[in-house]
């Protein structure tokens, strides 16, 4: 994907950026709500908020605007804006003990719109139940049924040709999607028989359609649309379907470049709780503040969120003293409880077809260059995405899932007596999302070589399909390790710290190898890339090494701040304020106390359609 990413870099450096309100606009004024971060959550957030033309909004952006950026705005680039500093923040993971000491690549949005402006694309909706393991935690109201309301507010969505949904027996249970939302989201025009063999060899291995895709039961395959706007066929994020459309209001107000470094807190005048007086900021290396008249709105993410309360004397003491901040409020739960979801890929080249089409094929100049105008006939790659998936119970790939479960069990056991209250609660709901068969294991395929260690050959198709974990049972932390807000926090997500983790991955990957081999797959397929010849077939030890070795994050890291009762090592209550504040809250998938069975774009716009509510009164989750 190099060639793709060069030339997409070529058109970026053609666009040029300007400030949206100058640094003297800022700098020592007051605003009723100051938001640190102006990504996914954030945007939506100062959208609503600013809906009332007497409430003054600031968003604080340490990236910069990349606004109307063909890089970001083009479907098929997909992982084009990684490495690239305009675009994506480089974190990486301390290296993983128990995954072959790799240091895993965290990479996050960089600029207005955040992730959702760097993302595969992917929309689709967690199981239900899932979402409900929210309030089972202590958070009342926030369910299933509230969060998905929330986010069909958010969707636009395009219902597809007649003609294609016959095709490709596109399921009913996927119009439960909002149609009158900011953020568009559609079917590509055509869906490439690739991802219909995917579906039928999983049919034929056993594996039933989904009954309800985007309606809370996604047990089964489906297919799944992208967050493209029909109408052209380019990326929906935050900044055009929240920013743009609202970016001409004078009482919201936006500094890029501005990297939040903490919060400032005064004595409650009442309570003998803290008050968010406003917030420290660098702009070109130099500190400033802003006054918060209401409140102070943590929308950084979930790798930076936790750093900004810590440096402000909010989380673990521990934590605290050995970065030599003093305690503001004792709060253990900042920076713990970290959760993500884990991939491991599997490559194979497939046999000589011109009818298929892969994003492989847009590294060769000419063919990149017919695509683009393609494109501006609403076809062609670039109105393609990842389209082809399956959620699963691991008793639906493995005779061994009943072993995988006595093993979580027995695990979890010797971990209760020191664990906290919190996650005492969340074992118990993993080994239940175990023992009855609730789906946590993903299966996406990618038409595209996106597999290790083997590189693709000039001139070959291939397709990638991923095994993914998302009901991890490991639990990682997010501590700064010195008081220099520009130094990334210590990232250790723990992979695989659990065995049955890594177990489960290995299941996936046997069962992708049986899918593979299945009709119409292998007629499909010409070989084997990854892993090849490094696994023999059956041969599980092999395998478990192999996923070890090239293990990746899916970028879902969540759980840094969760939303939990503060005895049970809670940071923010359901309506999402800070413990021992009056008035700053998180929003953002630091929240979430749980980890939930899907791509969590959609859960965000949702929590913060939900917050917002909050804020403005218009939803009281404590009484």
């Amino acid at each position: 994907m190099s060639d793709r990413r060069n030339s997409a870099q070529d058109d970026a450096s053609k666009h040029s950026y300007r400030m949206i309100v100058a640094l003297e606009d800022v700098a020592d004024k007051s605003f009723d709500y100051v938001i640190a971060g102006g990504g996914t959550a954030g945007l939506t957030l100062a959208a609503r908020l600013t809906e009332d033309p007497n409430t003054s909004v600031l968003v604080l952006e340490a990236g910069g605007e990349n606004v109307d950026d063909p890089l970001l705005l083009r479907p098929a680039l997909y992982g084009a804006h990684f490495g690239q500093d305009m675009y994506s923040w480089s974190h990486q993971t301390v290296p993983q003990k128990h995954a072959d000491g790799q240091q895993m690549p965290w990479a996050r949005g960089k600029g207005l719109g955040g992730s959702s402006g760097i993302n595969f694309f992917i929309w689709n909706k967690p199981p239900a139940e899932d979402v409900n393991d929210f309030e089972r935690l202590g958070n009342p109201g926030w369910n299933w049924e509230h969060l998905h309301e929330e986010v069909r507010h958010v969707e636009g969505f395009t219902r597809p040709p007649d003609e294609m949904l016959q095709q490709n027996k596109v399921r009913p249970g996927l119009w439960q999607l909002g149609s009158e939302g900011p953020v568009k989201v559609a079917f590509p025009p055509a869906i490439d028989a690739i991802d219909v063999a995917f579906h039928e060899a999983l049919f034929k291995l056993g594996i039933p359609p989904a009954p309800n895709p985007m309606g809370g039961d996604p047990n089964g395959f489906f297919l799944g649309p992208s967050s493209h706007d029909a109408k052209t066929y380019t990326r929906s994020y935050a900044t055009t379907a929240y920013y743009l459309p609202n970016k001409d209001r004078p009482n919201l107000n936006v500094l890029v470049h501005a990297h939040v470094v903490r919060v400032l807190t005064a004595p409650a005048v009442h309570s003998n709780e803290l008050t968010a007086t406003g917030v420290e900021f660098l702009f070109e290396r130099k500190r400033y503040a802003v006054n918060a008249k209401k409140e102070v709105l943590v929308c950084a993410g979930a790798l930076k969120s936790p750093q900004v309360l810590e440096l402000s004397g909010i989380g673990d003491p521990e934590a605290l003293k050995k970065i030599g901040v003093p305690v503001n409020i004792d709060l253990p739960g900042v920076g713990a409880n970290v959760q993500d979801h884990l991939l491991i890929s599997m490559g194979f080249e497939l046999k000589d077809n011109p009818s298929h089409l892969t994003f492989d094929m847009l590294a060769d100049p000419a063919i990149g260059a017919e695509h683009l105008r393609l494109h501006e006939s609403l076809r062609g790659l670039h109105t393609r995405g990842m389209n082809g998936y399956a959620i699963l119970p691991v008793n639906a790939l493995t005779p061994n899932a009943q072993k995988i479960y006595e093993n979580a069990k027995s695990s979890v056991a010797k971990k209760l007596p020191t664990a906290s209250p919190g996650l005492q609660d969340q074992y118990k709901i993993e080994l239940s999302r175990l023992k009855y068969g609730r789906p946590g294991t993903e299966f996406i395929m990618l038409a595209a070589h996106f597999s290790q260690p083997n590189p693709p050959k000039p001139n070959k198709k291939y397709i990638s399909l991923h095994a993914g974990n998302f009901h991890c049972l490991s639990r990682g932390t997010i501590h700064c390790t010195t008081a220099d807000p520009m130094q990334d926090p210590a990232y250790d997500p723990h992979c695989l710290e659990e065995d049955v983790d890594l177990q489960i991955l290995v299941e996936g990957m046997m069962y992708l190898r049986k899918v593979a081999a299945m009709s119409p797959m292998k007629e499909i397929i010409s070989q084997e890339v990854n892993p090849g010849p490094l696994v023999e077939d059956g041969n599980y030890e092999q395998m478990r090494d192999f996923v070890k070795k090239h293990l990746w994050s899916c970028w879902h890291t969540s759980s840094s701040c969760s939303m939990f009762p503060r005895e049970k090592g809670g940071v923010v209550d359901p309506s999402l304020k800070v413990y021992g504040t009056t008035n700053l809250r998180v929003v953002d998938l630091s929240v979430i106390p749980i980890s939930v069975a899907g791509h969590t774009q959609a859960i965000v716009y949702g929590v913060a359609e939900r917050a917002a509510k909050i804020i403005t009164g218009k939803l009281d989750v404590l009484h």
